[in-house]
């Protein structure tokens, strides 16, 4: 079934062309307790191309979602990568000064990325005068997806229920939000409670098209709701209107950190196969690039013979 399934995406979404990968690149972050190094990965030809931001789940790092990142990119789609402070990289650990910051700066780091474009433009061969602006998709997996959701209008409640600030970015047009937390509240475990103020969303405010991505059999460590936890934004967001469920799928979602990844408990390239391609297909027509990729792909999917997956959409 996969293997038909694949190549009907891949008449939807394409074949791929070469992609250029350039890193690490610096941008400027005034009083960021380390550099902020990114990835930025792009097609070799092709004008008018979109940028998608992916946001690492944590301790990851820039070299990090290959499978995403490189396909992304060779079905035309400028996919930037940083390298947030939780990185194993950097060694801030729970107990570290730094740590409490971290959920914030890496909205920031997102932030500055959108704010550099020009100076990542400039620094990829052959990139400059090919980035289209005014079409942008932020994406992240894991504690990547809430960081990608707030720039999308995803809130934080402080102690009392009040909403927080707005920290969404108008640049940002689209989101895919993989294995993303949460709302939070009594099944939240007390380490998380305790140490992640940002596992205490509101979705009301999210208006962004958004599509979620979770898994069946993903069971997290920080609540003990189901695997029906990573779909909250779904069901609470106005925007968030599509939602993709993978059966089998646990919080790796089949291996999207990359291949042969250690962490990856329900390894899967079929899985990671199928993911690649509705993905694309939905920044596709998220983005203006081909309205009717979505539907098609969404269709396709949905009447394979045996499916390893659902979409609903509101």
């Amino acid at each position: 079934m996969t293997t038909s399934i694949v190549d009907t995406l891949d008449g939807i979404v394409g074949t791929g062309t070469p992609v250029v990968s350039v890193a690490p690149l610096e941008l400027s972050a005034p009083h960021r307790p380390v550099p902020l190094e990114v990835r930025v990965s792009a097609p070799a030809s092709g004008t008018n191309l979109p940028v998608v931001l992916l946001s690492h789940g944590n301790g990851w790092n820039l070299d990090g979602y290959a499978p995403l990142a490189a396909f992304w990119a060779s079905r035309g789609f400028v996919v930037v990568q940083p390298t947030h402070l939780d990185s194993r990289r950097h060694g801030f650990g729970f107990d570290h000064p730094v740590f409490p910051t971290i959920w914030t700066e890496r909205i920031a780091d997102l932030t500055r990325i959108l704010d550099q474009l020009d100076t990542l433009e400039a620094a990829v061969p052959g990139l400059a005068g090919r980035v289209d602006r005014d079409r942008v998709a932020a994406t992240g997996h894991s504690w990547g997806g809430q960081t990608a959701q707030t720039l999308l209008g995803a809130r934080i409640l402080d102690g009392s229920g009040r909403v927080g600030e707005d920290r969404s970015d108008s640049r940002v047009t689209a989101g895919v939000l993989l294995a993303a937390t949460g709302l939070g509240g009594d099944e939240l475990h007390p380490f998380a409670q305790e140490n992640f103020p940002f596992m205490r969303p509101s979705f009301q405010e999210l208006t962004t098209p958004t599509l979620v991505v979770a898994g069946d059999r993903d069971q997290s460590k920080m609540s003990s709701r189901g695997p029906d936890w990573f779909t909250d934004v779904y069901t609470h967001s106005p925007g968030a209107t599509d939602l993709l469920t993978l059966h089998g799928a646990e919080h790796g979602l089949g291996g999207i950190a990359g291949y042969e990844v250690a962490e990856t408990t329900d390894e899967s390239p079929e899985r990671v196969a199928v993911l690649q391609r509705l993905t694309t297909a939905y920044l596709r027509t998220a983005l203006g690039v081909d309205e009717g990729a979505w539907p098609a792909a969404r269709a396709a999917f949905s009447g394979a013979p045996e499916p390893i997956g659902r979409v609903d959409s509101k």
